[in-house]
């Protein structure tokens, strides 16, 4: 039970601590132990076997707390003998404290005693300042009696274009001025430096002189690297003098002298700038041809050229590295041209000199004959100044350009057009291809012009090319609205007198092979086939070219077939007449007319005049010239209508129109109405006929009824009311015929006052 003893064994070390009342953790941590060892003990010893190693316990135990008494005393008595070193040390310090104290009090009542004589020290300092002075004054009094020799001596140097030994004599003499200066500034004495600065005012001559004669040699340094380049390499090696003395002046900060900074290398590219500018950049007077600025642009890459030659083979090995000379004078000239470029955009130039300036600027400056010359590079780098012409400047010449072509091309295209319309007076027929077509040289002439002028704006710029592409398109749509008016203008004088145009007909022909032409010729004027796509508006032009052209020659058929139409459908014709006839005869005669048209055109004339013939016919019939009295007139009229429908099918389609495209068939339609035997179908027949044929209207339907001649009134108002029933509804692709026929209206019975009306 050694473990419960442990604090007995350590007695001798607790003694420091007190009583309890002072050390209460010592007890509570004696608690602890104790508890802890009774924990142990009763862990170890709970079976009487155990007890019989009972004694090896107790002298384990005894070691341990031998061992540990051993090291608690010799680390304290370490701690201890530390203490007594670090108290011994601090009793000797506060002894040198106190010693230290005791001399400082000594040397300061030293000092007091001998404050009275510092100040005749004081006087002495002042006497020796002055001193100094003086004998500074004397050291300069030689140079400030001779400044005015020196002055006449750097004059004469200067003119002897002795530059380098002119400006040392010069920097001397600043030298000298700015230290007295400076000395003057130091101590306040500005009054007496207005008198410095009047003893030394012939340097501002000097200056002068100087600057005048290094700015003349700057301005000629491009012909000096060749002639003279030691004058040069003098200029620019008292430049550099003076930049040196500028950057030591500025960088001290406490006094600048009258004239500083000079600033004779921002001078320097300043002159050689104006230089470039003034010798090359003068805007030429423009002919009207533009021959003028060929001349001046050819002048201005030649001179480019060979002053940046020199520059990157002589005046660079004239001048230090950093100056970058090259760099300067390339965004010189660049920067200067861009200017010059501008200006001459201000006077008004003709499309030959727009487009001659746009070539120059963005194929010309960067290809190898100018500033991508092989002797330049890889020196000469313009790509990374910019654009010799802004994209706003560029968009508005561009705009400009095209604005003349435009003023061009509309010249040209109505004097092709006043050639067209004279030749449609002439007595011969227009020229045919080899297919027998008619034609004239208008497309062939309207669309070479539109096409050089796109293959020529392909030459500059993509966008340039767009924008002519779509000036040609508008002029073109342009052009079209005039060649409308032209043939307008023909029909009016064949209508005074149909002899004239003799050819009348075959110049309508030739305008619409003319028209189909220009029309299939478009898409081939953009040279980018993802482009060519033709605007709706020029197609819509087109069209209305075509059907102009169409109408006129319809109307001329008209003229022809009106005579026999005003005979239709009257009792000389129900007897028998030969009308239609006579009309395939015109039709014929006009259709071999129209076969000198290309067959798109050709059908659609065929198309036009079925339907002219149909509306015609129907017109006629609607007229009712012929009211059936009895049934024998009524089968009669039925067979005459029969007949005449298959004359014209026949002739329509011997001349290439298909049945179903013929208009004929609305004719056979109502000869079947008029031939129905019973009235009481009416109803069924007209409303298949109307489904067939959409824009028949009620009046149509009436008069036919009234052409019957045995419809009652029960009957009619069934029928129409029937029609009522069932509107119709046109559709989009419903080719109208009764619309265009218009029914006459009926007269009304004359009744006399107070009277019935029969």
């Amino acid at each position: 039970m050694s473990a419960l003893r442990a604090p007995e064994v350590t007695g001798g070390c607790s003694q420091p601590r007190g009583g309890d009342q002072e050390w209460p953790e010592a007890e509570k941590a004696e608690k602890l132990a104790r508890g802890a060892a009774l924990k142990w003990a009763s862990g170890v010893f709970y079976r009487p076997e155990k007890l019989e190693g009972l004694g090896q316990y107790r002298n384990r135990e005894t070691q341990r707390n031998s061992s540990i008494q051993s090291r608690l005393k010799s680390t304290v008595q370490s701690y201890l003998e530390g203490v007594s070193a670090g108290l011994e040390q601090l009793r000797s310090a506060a002894q040198e404290v106190q010693s230290l104290c005791q001399d400082l009090g000594a040397a300061r009542w030293a000092l007091l005693n001998t404050a009275d004589r510092f100040q005749g020290l004081q006087q002495m300092r002042a006497l020796m300042a002055e001193h100094v002075q003086l004998a500074s004054v004397v050291q300069v009094l030689p140079q400030l009696f001779s400044v005015q020799e020196v002055f006449s001596h750097t004059l004469q140097l200067l003119h002897g274009q002795q530059l380098l030994e002119a400006h040392a004599e010069l920097m001397m003499m600043e030298h000298l001025r700015d230290d007295i200066l400076s000395q003057l500034h130091l101590r306040g004495f500005s009054s007496a430096q207005t008198t410095v600065l009047s003893y030394f005012s012939g340097l501002q001559e000097l200056n002068e002189t100087l600057a005048k004669q290094l700015w003349d040699i700057v301005g000629s340094s491009l012909h000096l690297v060749h002639e003279d380049p030691v004058l040069f390499v003098s200029a620019i090696r008292i430049i550099e003098r003076e930049e040196k003395i500028d950057d030591t002046l500025l960088l001290e900060a406490t006094f600048l002298p009258p004239g500083r900074p000079k600033g004779w290398r921002q001078k320097f590219y300043h002159v050689l700038q104006e230089t470039i500018t003034g010798s090359h950049f003068q805007a030429p007077r423009m002919d009207p041809e533009g021959s003028g600025l060929a001349r001046h642009l050819a002048a201005l890459q030649k001179g480019i050229v060979s002053e940046l030659r020199v520059v990157k083979e002589l005046m660079v090995q004239c001048v230090p590295s950093h100056y970058k000379i090259l760099s300067v004078c390339t965004a010189t000239f660049h920067q200067a041209l861009s200017s010059h470029l501008q200006d001459i955009l201000r006077e008004d130039l003709d499309k030959q000199a727009l487009f001659l300036l746009l070539e120059w600027a963005l194929c010309v400056y960067n290809s190898p004959e100018m500033m991508g010359h092989p002797d330049l590079l890889p020196e000469v780098d313009v790509s990374a100044l910019g654009p010799l012409m802004s994209p706003e400047l560029m968009d508005q010449t561009e705009r400009k350009y095209v604005m003349k072509v435009k003023a061009s091309v509309l010249e040209w295209m109505q004097r092709t057009l006043e050639v067209e319309f004279k030749e449609w007076f002439r007595e011969e027929e227009p020229e045919t291809d080899h297919q027998g077509f008619f034609q004239s040289a208008l497309p062939i002439i309207v669309m070479q012009m539109l096409k050089e002028n796109i293959q020529v704006a392909s030459l500059i710029t993509e966008s340039l090319q767009q924008k002519v592409y779509n000036m040609a398109l508008e002029e073109l749509e342009a052009f079209l609205g005039r060649l409308r008016e032209a043939i307008v203008q023909c029909g009016k004088e064949h209508q005074k007198d149909r002899s004239i145009p003799k050819y009348y007909m075959s110049y309508l022909l030739a305008t619409l092979n003319n028209n189909l032409a220009l029309s299939s010729s478009v898409s081939s004027l953009h040279p980018n086939t993802a482009s060519r796509e033709v605007p709706l508006s020029l197609r819509a032009a087109f069209d209305r070219t075509q059907k102009k052209a169409c109408q006129l020659l319809l109307e001329e058929l008209l003229l022809d077939l009106q005579p026999l139409c005003l005979q239709l459908h009257s009792r000389k014709w129900l007897l028998g007449s030969q009308l239609v006839s006579s009309m395939c005869e015109v039709i014929d005669k006009y259709a071999k007319d129209f076969s000198h048209v290309r067959r798109p055109v050709f059908m659609l004339l065929l198309m036009e005049t079925e339907l002219l013939v149909a509306s015609q016919y129907l017109r006629a019939l609607m007229q009712k010239k012929v009211v059936c009295k009895s049934e024998e007139e009524r089968g009669q009229l039925c067979a005459r209508l029969l007949l005449d429908a298959m004359q014209l099918r026949e002739l329509f389609c011997g001349l290439g129109l298909d049945q179903n495209q013929q208009s004929l068939e609305a004719v056979f339609a109502l000869q079947e109405l008029i031939c129905l035997k019973d009235p009481a179908l009416l109803s069924l027949e007209v409303l298949g006929f109307i489904t067939k044929y959409p824009d028949v209207s009620d009046e149509h339907i009436s008069t036919l009824l009234d052409i019957r001649g045995d419809v009652s009134k029960e009957v009619r108002h069934m029928v129409l009311d029937m029609m009522a029933q069932h509107p119709q509804v046109v559709p989009e692709s419903y080719r109208p015929i009764f619309s265009t026929i218009l029914v006459p209206m009926q007269e009304l019975p004359f009744c006399l006052r107070k009277g019935k009306c029969a």
